[in-house]
């Protein structure tokens, strides 16, 4: 007896002990990093910008923690910023609702209010690869198991960079799968001697960890938690706008944690990323998990040989400080924001501060338009008339109240009224006008308080306001929420074909992990529209409702850059605002991503080409701040869409560049750009037209 436990300990011990084997046939050492086996220990050390190169040591061995080490050197210094840590996650899985809608475009679903199931997703160390990818470096550790999921751990590395980004790569076979992740790194040890982060009002914070700390949730600025020792940090933060699933309410729902046994399925002291699991307690959709994708659950880290603060402005970086960035020759403009101020503050009575909260975000910002949707619900839009009209006269006054030379407040609605589905309006001036009319009354009379006043009783008569206005109307939320089966149900009449019908707004929702992108839904749509032959344009919309500086806001935003040489005098109008939407004269962007030129054979976006050779020259110039993956050069011939990437995993972080493309666009209708970045962050411009 005694022999044959003898024998299972030896067994055991072997397979405890046995060596994990490392495939390096794709890796490759011309771009400067190394990667060394030796046992279970795997070395792998890249050049991390400004003469620093940073180190990551792996111990395979089971029952070890992963990272051995984490290292940045600088010049010939070398500073062990942490050890002894484990990559953590866990996966809460829900059931989505696919009825309604039939299919996985989805807004209106609450998941968490149905079953579902939180799990710690288990990690053994059975096999290990490094490859080379453009100026990237993947370690790539099998295997991940949770219930219903299998999948891969995958460390990258960019050159150029202290930045890595850690992703447990999953996949289910279960059909109408809804998840939600927290991640982490965690400790057994002392791995910190302090957690740092700011708070919303900008300030750093910070804290002792001790392990008889019980893992709290952080309402933080940045998104970003950070462990700091003597040798100096180590900052794990989100992809920032890709792991925020879209809802209502851009809320500050405390996405960072840290402490001991989180939710009491992570053994040990970690610094990572949340999600709360009930969101803004509206709609909340999750993120889509369609049977056999692969779903990248992933955090960046970044090694630092500063202290957290210092850590914290390297983050911020890559966000420009959560800011828009200035771009000669364009001004920022961002839409669809049913904040309600008129309503609940004005119309009450209610005293208006010199500046109030929504203001200051968006100053902080950098936005130098806000295109509003009041009224959302919430007023008279069809009548009484006398409400109606004061209501718009409060609008208006607040607008030119907080616009100046340096920002302009543009009035705005979401009607949803005569022409189906939901859509925004913008006219360059002012207009008073009312959703309805009474038998007897007049399409547009002479009020003596507020001039001319429209009576709107149905789409035509909508259609002539836009044009007498000269103003825009587009489908908000297309294929989605109120917007479901629009605007192909109605891509055949009149206001749709008018120039006056601007086309669609795009934001990322839903949520899909597995994409290298966001905003598939519109995206497609745009591409159909193309086809469709109609010229229509899509711009970017934000579609949130309270606007606070406490709110996770810049995650939730998005941004439109318009070509104005300067911004319009809100007394005078803004009828270049409307002209450069309406010739596609901007592109939209998350703002990590930006691209200041693009041109079709010297021809920007809304102009016209004449293609009779069978080579083309598409060029464009990206400036960005996370490092690049591709862009896609977009067109179509009326029937087909026909993409051509242009990989960019060269690219370091923040960087710009000029590319040249020559394409064979014979035969085609149309053509865009698009580009994104290895946070899924992005921007892409409007048609070129082709005759």
């Amino acid at each position: 007896m005694r022999y044959c436990i003898l024998f299972l300990f030896i067994i055991s011990y072997s397979t405890l002990q046995a060596q994990v084997k490392v495939d390096l046939k794709k890796f490759n050492n011309k771009n400067g990093v190394t990667a060394v086996v030796n046992g279970n220990i795997l070395s792998v050390s890249w050049p991390a910008g400004k003469s620093k190169t940073g180190k990551l040591v792996f111990d395979l061995a089971t029952n070890q923690p992963l990272f051995k080490s984490l290292e940045l050197q600088d010049k010939s210094k070398s500073h062990q910023v942490a050890s002894g840590l484990d990559p953590a996650f866990v996966l809460n899985v829900g059931k989505r609702n696919l009825e309604p809608r039939k299919g996985w475009n989805i807004f209106f679903d609450k998941v968490p209010v149905r079953r579902f199931k939180s799990f710690s997703i288990d990690f053994k160390k059975h096999s290990a690869a490094v490859s080379s990818v453009g100026t990237r470096t993947v370690i790539t550790i099998d295997s991940l198991k949770a219930p219903g999921f299998t999948g891969t751990l995958e460390i990258t590395v960019y050159n150029g960079s202290p930045l890595m980004n850690i992703a447990a790569v999953m996949s289910t076979d279960v059909d109408s799968t809804a998840i939600l992740y927290d991640a982490a790194l965690i400790s057994k040890t002392k791995a910190w001697e302090k957690v740092g982060w700011s708070d919303v009002h900008e300030q750093m914070q910070s804290m002792k960890p001790a392990f008889n700390d019980t893992a709290t949730a952080l309402e933080v600025k940045y998104r970003s938690i950070i462990g700091e020792n003597s040798n100096g940090s180590v900052a794990v933060f989100p992809a920032p706008h890709q792991y925020f699933y879209p809802l209502d309410e851009a809320f500050n729902l405390k996405f960072v944690w840290a402490g001991n046994h989180y939710r009491g399925l992570i053994d040990g002291y970690g610094i990572g990323i949340r999600q709360d699991l009930f969101g803004d307690r509206r709609f909340v959709p999750w993120f889509n998990a369609p049977p056999s994708t692969k779903q990248r659950l992933n955090f960046f880290v970044l090694l630092s040989t500063g202290n957290s603060s210092q850590a914290l402005d390297e983050v911020k970086k890559f966000t420009n400080n959560d800011r828009f960035a200035e771009l000669p020759g364009y001004k920022t403009m961002a839409s669809h924001f049913h904040n309600e101020f008129v309503m609940n503050v004005i119309m009450k009575g209610k005293p208006v501060p010199e500046v109030p909260g929504f203001m200051k975000v968006f100053e902080r910002t950098g936005i130098d338009i806000v295109h509003l949707g009041e009224f959302h619900y919430t007023a008279h839009p069809t009548g009484p008339d006398s409400l109606r009209l004061k209501e718009l006269k409060a609008l208006f006054d607040m607008c030119e109240r907080f616009s100046s030379k340096e920002f302009l407040l543009l009035p705005g609605e979401e009607p949803n009224e005569f022409l189906g589905g939901h859509w925004m309006q913008l006219f360059p001036h002012p207009v008073y006008w009312i959703m309805s009319r009474k038998e007897g009354m007049p399409f547009v009379s002479n009020d003596p308080t507020y001039g001319k006043v429209y009576r709107v009783a149905n789409a035509d008569e909508m259609l002539d306001l836009l044009k007498k206005e000269n103003g825009l109307a587009w489908t908000a939320h297309p294929r989605l929420k109120g917007s479901t089966g629009y605007p192909d149900e109605y891509k055949s009449e009149p206001f749709f074909k008018s120039e006056h019908f601007l086309g669609a707004a795009w934001k990322a929702m839903p949520a899909d992990l597995s994409l290298s992108f966001l905003g598939k839904r519109v995206l497609d749509l745009m591409d159909d529209m193309n086809n469709w032959g109609d010229r229509k344009k899509v711009l970017a919309e934000a579609d949130l409702f309270t606007i606070e500086p406490e709110n996770e806001m810049y995650a939730h935003l998005n941004i439109n850059y318009l070509k104005l040489d300067k911004l319009p005098d809100y007394k005078k109008g803004w009828p270049s605002v409307v002209d450069a939407l309406q010739k596609g004269k901007f592109f939209s962007s998350t703002g990590e991503v930006l691209i200041p030129e693009f041109t079709v054979d010297g021809k920007s976006s809304g102009e016209e080409i004449l293609v009779e050779e069978k080579s083309t020259t598409v060029t464009f110039k990206l400036k960005w701040t996370f490092p690049m993956n591709y862009a896609e050069i977009v067109s179509g011939d009326g029937k087909n869409v026909y993409r051509e990437r242009i990989t960019l995993e060269d690219t370091h972080p923040f960087g710009e560049q000029t590319f040249k493309k020559s394409i064979n666009l014979k035969g085609r209708t149309w053509v865009r750009l698009e580009a994104w970045d290895i946070a899924a962050n992005g921007a892409f411009t409007q048609a070129v037209w082709i005759e």
